[in-house]
């Protein structure tokens, strides 16, 4: 008995810290954020409880629910992006010719920061010196566009930076999935006289769904608390034609001061992401208890 509990103490000791700090570091900062959504606070002074006066004027915010529009179009086009990573995925794992030197080429996004991939495309996009409008001019368009100043092309340009920073990640998933498909399932098709593409679609694409499943999932929650790239090329603008959920919680809180109303869109935007997860998690298990019946 002793030696049991001893056991057991050993094995608190090495968990207890683990727990603290995830208490500390995940579980306190949401609580805390949705008190004090609660609160009037510009943060520094007094705060003054208000109720969910915060959250129900988040509910009236046009602006708020412009940005969730952008925010869940960005989810849309990550969530489509995803086939074209699967198929250059699938093209990798072929072993064709040149496919070593483009597995180490599709990293680089990955080695740089999110500040610069976006000084970066700024150049690109540049409306008179930009690689882009220049590539456009030389191929006979007379008027290039202004790509991060016009409000209705700002968001789609955006979304190219944004796609291709995060192309080597699900790339290497995908290939590192399916890397793990059993050779000899690929064989005995083959032997059949399958086709490649009968292959990927019949064998490798559905024992790597989990994966699949995982990556929507990653794409979606990512795209809806996504910021960093976004705010340095055009802070949300121009209008707020380039806002997005969490561009628009920064600005309320450290441009106007209104940390009570940030702290509600950013437990608001929590609740979305959860909603979101559950959502999907839920299409695929009904989507696999169809296909198993």
């Amino acid at each position: 008995m002793d030696k049991v509990m001893s056991k057991k103490s050993i094995i608190a000791l090495y968990v207890i810290p683990s727990l603290l700090l995830v208490v500390a570091l995940i579980y306190m900062p949401i609580v805390l954020t949705g008190y004090y959504g609660l609160m009037k606070w510009d943060g520094v002074g007094k705060m003054s409880f208000i109720g969910l006066h915060n959250y129900i004027e988040l509910l009236r915010d046009k602006l708020f629910w412009n940005s969730a529009k952008h925010s869940f179009l960005l989810a849309v086009f990550s969530t489509l992006s995803l086939l074209i990573y699967l198929l250059v995925a699938l093209v990798l794992s072929a072993n064709i010719r040149g496919s070593n030197t483009f597995r180490k080429v599709y990293l680089i996004p990955m080695l740089l920061s999110s500040v610069a991939i976006a000084q970066l495309w700024l150049k690109i996009f540049h409306p008179t010196n930009g690689v882009l409008n220049h590539l456009l001019a030389s191929l006979g368009v007379r008027h290039t566009p202004e790509w991060l100043s016009n409000p209705s092309i700002v968001l789609y340009a955006i979304f190219i930076p944004i796609l291709w920073q995060y192309a080597g990640f699900y790339i290497l998933i995908y290939y590192a999935a399916l890397k793990n498909v059993p050779a000899s399932l690929i064989e005995s098709a083959r032997i059949d006289g399958a086709s490649p593409w009968r292959i990927a679609l019949s064998i490798r694409i559905p024992l790597i769904a989990e994966v699949m499943k995982v990556t929507v999932v990653l794409a979606v929650v990512g795209s809806l608390k996504y910021f960093d790239l976004i705010y340095v090329m055009t802070g949300g603008g121009p209008n707020g034609a380039s806002e997005v959920m969490a561009s628009y919680m920064y600005r309320k809180a450290f441009k106007e001061y209104d940390f009570g109303y940030a702290s509600a869109i950013g437990f608001f935007l929590l609740l979305i992401c959860l909603v979101m997860t559950w959502l999907i998690r839920k299409a695929t298990a009904s989507k696999d208890s169809i296909q198993y019946s």
